[in-house]
């Protein structure tokens, strides 16, 4: 695949100049960027970026070529959009058109997938060497016999033109295909979650969940799964000097296990120190890629504190960094999954243990918030629902997620639990309310992955049927039991009621695969 002359014959088959694109190191990506002032070098030697107009995702401007054989395994909405083929093919080759005319186009050779069953070619050109750098971060190293390539076109400078606004991004994806195309946003953020969103479509068909989760393994074999939205901590608690990490965002799980998806890892940065993720810190450095994080001009620090660009400040860093790395990236099945909430409202106890109707009904839910920054527009926290922990990445409906998911749980007999990583005593925002101690979670996570958790005492709670334990060594009882956490126990019941509400309403459209299910 990474060969010269199969770069120059697919490179031709796209209309382009094999002269003009350069498959660099990534020292030379550094050195590239740096003089043409893309980048600059912080005092750890890591390249700091800045994204451009935009910091995060754009959901709203994602598209699936419609039309062709692949219509029928869409979940089409508000998700999905539809984007004719014509209308893909012209903005296609405007990208090409505008690769061509650059006369410097950057080019990664990688895949996708540890299991070498399930691996694909990951292709893609930009014009600009830090996103290259990004994509070398985060792919895995390029394979002879991939089953399948991904080709991308990043070409960020250049607006769509339609459908819509001129002004507006475009991140299409045409399945059939195999081709991404990304206009309008220098975010690297997009390269990564369309590869993410083309493996969600194609390994469901054979058999294998695709997740937004991180994953470690213990010194025994035992694989844990954190699920969660950006922001809820699937990172920083996969960042575990005493366990082994798989990957911390994407992976699958198939008849042999789990395996990571990427060759890399995409952190958060905010308020970012080395006493609290010290994995994560001192995996930053050469080779690697700061996004949208301030600098000293004088000492090139990064200033991790500061929100001055985006709340989403990000570090790209490939998986050879990370010094408790599982070789190989694939492990045996889950014995325990954990699902990350970051509860917006405070009602929810601090960890749960969940039933298999709870778990898919929490999966299809997918609760938690939206951190600011992390999508463009969204400021502040704002509660949400994603199915999956992940609907912006699942193209296909909610429910064959959730069928292979209970299939694996029922023949694996994995435990799966709530942990609010959110607010405690009031909702977010409000003078009573916390956010829940990462201390206390790191704890409470370390009791359920040691097996200690299932000696505690529980109790069922009365709003949303939650079995939480009543005491554990260690941690205050207001944790576990959210109403005992509120001042004013009418004001929780209230807004616990109001929640309940709105998991029902959630639920309902899901109930008859629950039924079947569960």
């Amino acid at each position: 695949m990474s060969h010269h002359g199969s770069h120059n014959e697919w490179l031709s088959h796209l209309g382009l100049n094999p002269e003009t694109v350069s498959w660099f190191t990534p020292p030379v990506l550094v050195e590239h960027a740096i003089k043409t002032g893309e980048a600059s070098l912080t005092d750890t030697g890591s390249l700091s970026v800045r994204t451009g107009r935009f910091t995060g995702r754009c959901p709203e401007r994602r598209f699936i070529v419609n039309g062709g054989t692949a219509d029928a395994t869409i979940g089409w909405g508000t998700v999905n959009k539809p984007v004719s083929k014509q209308q893909f093919e012209l903005l296609w080759e405007r990208a090409v058109d505008h690769l061509k005319a650059s006369g410097k186009v950057f080019g990664l050779d990688g895949s996708a997938c540890a299991d070498p069953e399930h691996a694909i070619g990951v292709r893609v050109l930009t014009t600009m060497a830090w996103q290259a750098l990004f994509s070398s971060c985060m792919f895995r190293a390029p394979i002879d016999t991939p089953c399948s390539t991904l080709t991308i076109l990043a070409v960020g400078e250049v607006p769509a033109g339609a459908p819509g606004s001129p002004e507006e991004p475009f991140i299409g994806l045409d399945l059939e295909n195999g081709r991404v195309l990304i206009l309008g946003t220098c975010y690297a953020g997009e390269i990564k979650k369309s590869v993410f969103s083309y493996l969600n479509w194609k390994l469901p068909g054979l058999g294998v969940l695709p997740m937004h989760c991180s994953a470690t393994v213990g010194a025994a074999g035992d694989v844990a799964l954190y699920f969660g939205l950006s922001g809820t901590g699937k990172t920083t608690l996969s960042a575990d000097p005493a366990r082994f990490l798989i990957g911390d965002d994407e992976h699958g799980w198939s008849e042999q296990g789990v395996f990571n998806f990427e060759g890399g890892c995409y952190a958060k940065t905010i308020k970012l120190t080395r006493q609290n993720e010290p994995l994560i810190w001192d995996s930053i450095g050469f080779g690697t890629v700061l996004e949208n994080v301030p600098l000293d001009q004088r000492t090139r620090i990064p200033d991790f504190d500061s929100t001055s660009y985006t709340e989403n400040t990000r570090v790209a860093y490939p998986l050879s960094r990370v010094s408790n790395l599982h070789a190989g990236g694939c492990a045996g099945h889950p014995a325990n999954i954990l699902f990350l909430t970051c509860d917006a409202y405070g009602v929810l106890p601090a960890v749960a243990k969940l039933d298999k109707r709870q778990a898919l009904e929490q999966f299809l839910l997918g609760y938690t918030a939206k951190v600011g920054g992390t999508e463009a527009g969204v400021m502040g926290i704002t509660a949400t629902f994603s199915s999956g922990f992940g609907a912006p990445f699942l193209p296909r409906p909610s429910s064959d997620y959730a069928r292979l998911l209970a299939e694996k749980l029922e023949k694996h007999s994995t435990s799966v639990w709530l942990i609010n990583t959110g607010w405690s005593g009031g909702p977010a925002g409000s003078n009573s309310g916390k956010r829940m101690p990462l201390s206390l979670t790191r704890s409470l996570v370390d009791r359920i992955l040691s097996g200690s958790m299932d000696a505690e005492s529980w109790q069922r709670e009365p709003v949303f049927g939650l079995l939480h334990p009543i005491q554990v060594d260690g941690i205050e009882d207001r944790y576990l039991d959210p109403r005992s956490a509120w001042i004013d126990n009418n004001a929780y019941d209230v807004a616990a009621r109001q929640l309940a509400d709105q998991f029902a309403e959630k639920l309902n459209k899901h109930s008859s695969v629950l039924d079947s299910l569960a």
